[in-house]
């Protein structure tokens, strides 16, 4: 069955940590997935879990009926200097760990880097990765990479092929919904060549930014290096939600038993309850959840 995870975000500044099973649980949802929060821990930090809060957070999901799936830390891996890289091997080892004690073996994340150094932020890459990949197979965690807007590879084919060069299992791919006209726009391409190394998928919508000649957003002075996506509910964007949902289901994605959807909409947290429980309804919907 597919399990359809909340992404707490919306309420990390007036929900504790250990209230966020009971929170998902009250929303309709069974799956958590972790996401950065101050007691989690913040971008680019170290996590600020000890065992006896995981341990406290096991119960209280537990309790809720709430099952912690996976983790979303978001450190440089792509560096692309030696500092950052050497931060986000010490960190993320950490995540890792954790995850393994919460039961939760999938740590969910970004590439990080710097596109106007995307040479130099790709050798960072297969050089953390080098570290890490002995981590994730003594812990038997499963690490899965979304080519972020901004990162050194946002382009979807581009980031499924480093991944491949990684030459193992341990690593897959996040297909972020919204960062789909960043990737390329190209699901029905790319997910037939992900198999079993889609790892999860983001359900938020977003903008074509590349309709109306690339003038859908204009930001000035012109020739700005920026990137704008956002994170909105269901239906809200430009997202091809039935095509997205049918190479799911014809990939076989949504017949296996890890299949993970996400819902991470950002965009509206003053009605974060009710965005919440439609998207779960949506999610059901389009997935054929009874």
């Amino acid at each position: 069955m597919v399990r359809i995870a909340l992404d707490p975000t919306p309420y990390n500044d007036s929900v504790h940590l250990l209230d966020f099973p009971d929170l998902v649980a009250r929303l309709g949802y069974e799956y958590l997935q972790l996401t950065p929060s101050p007691d989690f821990g913040r971008h680019f930090h170290h996590p600020k879990m000890d065992s006896a809060l995981i341990a406290q957070l096991k119960k209280r999901a537990r309790d809720a009926g709430v099952t912690i799936t996976s983790l979303l830390p978001v450190q440089r891996f792509g560096g692309p200097e030696p500092h950052q890289v050497d931060a986000a091997v010490f960190n993320t080892t950490r995540y890792i760990e954790i995850a393994a004690e919460l039961e939760a073996p999938i740590v969910n994340t970004e590439f990080s880097g710097r596109p106007e150094r995307e040479e130099d932020s790709e050798v960072a890459f297969y050089r953390a990765m080098e570290r890490l990949i002995p981590v994730l197979e003594r812990e038997g965690v499963t690490m899965n990479f979304d080519p972020h807007p901004d990162d050194f590879v946002e382009d979807g084919l581009e980031a499924w092929r480093i991944i491949r060069g990684l030459n193992t299992d341990r690593v897959g791919f996040v297909y972020v919904a919204a960062h789909t006209f960043h990737y390329g726009d190209r699901a029905t391409s790319l997910i037939p060549q992900l198999g079993n190394r889609l790892g999860a998928v983001y359900a938020a919508d977003t903008f074509d930014h590349t309709r109306s000649n690339a003038l859908r957003y204009i930001t000035n002075p012109p020739g700005n290096a920026v990137r704008v996506h956002q994170h909105l509910a269901i239906g809200d964007g430009d997202v091809d939600w039935i095509e997205l949902f049918t190479v799911l289901r014809d990939s076989g994605y949504l017949e296996r038993d890890d299949a993970l959807i996400v819902s991470n909409v950002f965009a509206e947290d003053e009605r974060a309850d009710e965005i919440s429980r439609f998207q779960l309804a949506k999610l059901r919907e389009l997935a054929g959840v009874v």
